[in-house]
């Protein structure tokens, strides 16, 4: 099945910002989606800004994926370098979705990913800092938190 992706796909999967890790990273976000077999890890390096708010200083991502997974990994990082924890957390599959001009259908699951992906970072992020974690956040961690739990339960009875 040949898919069409858009040039905005293409130019992300092809030229991808923000790639790498952080080493001693303040919040990682691991996540992976067990229909299509993508794995991201989003690292995110957060300091205060002038009004004393936290902020992403730095992000990178490590994509294991196709070309859609790697371009909204890429995309998401771009949107969220330099915004508050906060303005961070509003940040959608959609948002993703629409930077990149569209997805085909199929490969929409994989702005999902990326988003569940910088929710984890942050998650990480105010969990390891004792900081308040918002009920919507607490909630969309349990979600995710289940989904791989499922898939460990359904793989490692295979071996």
């Amino acid at each position: 099945m040949a898919l069409n992706y858009g040039k905005q796909v293409m130019k992300y999967f092809l030229h991808p910002k923000n790639v790498g890790e952080i080493k001693n990273a303040d919040g990682i976000g691991k996540v992976g989606n067990i229909t299509c077999g993508d794995i991201m890890h989003i690292y995110i390096k957060v300091s205060k800004n002038k009004k004393g708010e936290d902020y992403i200083q730095d992000i990178k991502f490590k994509t294991l994926g196709c070309a859609a997974a790697i371009a909204t990994s890429s995309v998401v990082t771009e949107l969220a370098k330099g915004k508050t924890i906060k303005e961070s957390m509003k940040i959608t599959n959609q948002d993703v979705v629409n930077k990149l001009g569209g997805l085909p259908p199929v490969k929409y699951h994989c702005s999902l990913l990326s988003e569940d992906g910088l929710s984890e970072a942050i998650y990480d992020y105010l969990k390891k800092n004792k900081k308040p974690i918002p009920s919507e956040l607490e909630k969309k961690h349990q979600k995710i938190k289940e989904e791989a739990e499922n898939f460990d339960n359904k793989f490692h009875k295979c071996g």
